[in-house]
């Protein structure tokens, strides 16, 4: 009998590890194993051993460049914008007058795909007639920046256009707020416990999980950040907005090295790695919350 419901699950589940190993783990360990090598359109496969590697960490400063970006854009998606989605989540559990519009409209550039985002952005930072450029000279008439091209503020202007969008985060945590329990709630507002105390000593605690698991999704977003950069800096100007996705498509796509390109590309995936256990060890992802 119990080999029996060993071999009926065996037989739903071979499907689907089929299609792993086809889509997923044949290609990384291709991937691994031609990071290994000189791998040029043209020219034929040589073993290289850790020469790939060794020219990306020490040599290759837009290698370096994007490595630390991509570690930046990392941190802040995982803090200021996760900080932004639950502090929104807490007002709207509030359930204002105004909520359910809110919630609407705060999804919005969410569902919008990032093609149309990176180009709505475009517009607004377009250093002739975009609406930025545009309320500055109404106190500096001869102003004119381009803000995604500069090095001052390419950074900055790039990171603002998904930054401020925290619609996902914001929607887990307050499906998790409204399925606490209300006893707990009403217990703490009998013992004289105020808003402030509430949301930093109840509600916040409970949300552990859930905020972990929104770091781990936001945080995982930005190791494939690659549309909106592509479409406004292409990772310029110089390599002051470059990130790992954008490194391997133009080393591999422009520069047709593909045994660098897939080296970084094992880079960006033990970043990945690192990333996760780091924030599943801090917020303790998957335990009970005590």
């Amino acid at each position: 009998m119990k080999q029996k419901k060993y071999l009926n699950y065996a037989v739903f589940i071979a499907p689907t590890m089929l299609l792993f190993l086809l889509v997923f783990a044949v290609p990384v360990i291709v991937l691994v194993s031609t990071s290994f090598c000189n791998w040029r359109t043209g020219d034929p496969i040589t073993f290289n051993g850790i020469g790939n590697y060794i020219e990306l960490i020490f040599h290759d400063n837009s290698f370096r460049q994007g490595f630390c970006n991509n570690v930046l854009w990392i941190i802040l998606q995982s803090t200021i914008h996760v900080v932004i989605g639950v502090l929104f989540a807490l007002i709207l559990a509030r359930r204002p007058f105004y909520w359910k519009f809110a919630r609407t409209a705060y999804m919005i550039p969410s569902i919008i795909s990032s093609a149309a985002m990176g180009m709505l952005f475009l517009c607004i930072f377009n250093p002739e007639f975009g609406m930025v450029n545009s309320i500055v000279r109404a106190f500096l008439p001869n102003y004119d920046h381009n803000w995604f091209m500069s090095y001052d503020t390419a950074f900055l202007t790039v990171t603002l256009t998904w930054m401020p969008y925290a619609a996902i985060t914001t929607l887990l945590v307050l499906t998790e707020i409204i399925s606490i329990d209300r006893s707990i709630i009403e217990a703490a507002t009998v013992d004289g416990a105020n808003s402030f105390q509430l949301n930093t000593r109840i509600i916040l605690p409970l949300l552990k999980n859930i905020i972990g698991t929104s770091v781990i999704l936001e945080a995982s977003n930005m190791l494939k950040k690659l549309d909106i950069i592509m479409l406004t800096t292409r990772g310029g100007p110089g390599d002051t907005t470059m990130n790992l996705p954008m490194y391997v498509y133009r080393t591999a796509m422009t520069e047709n090295n593909f045994g660098m390109a897939n080296a970084a590309g094992v880079m960006l995936i033990l970043l990945g790695c690192i990333t996760v256990m780091v924030i599943n060890r801090v917020f303790s992802v998957g335990r009970e919350n005590r």
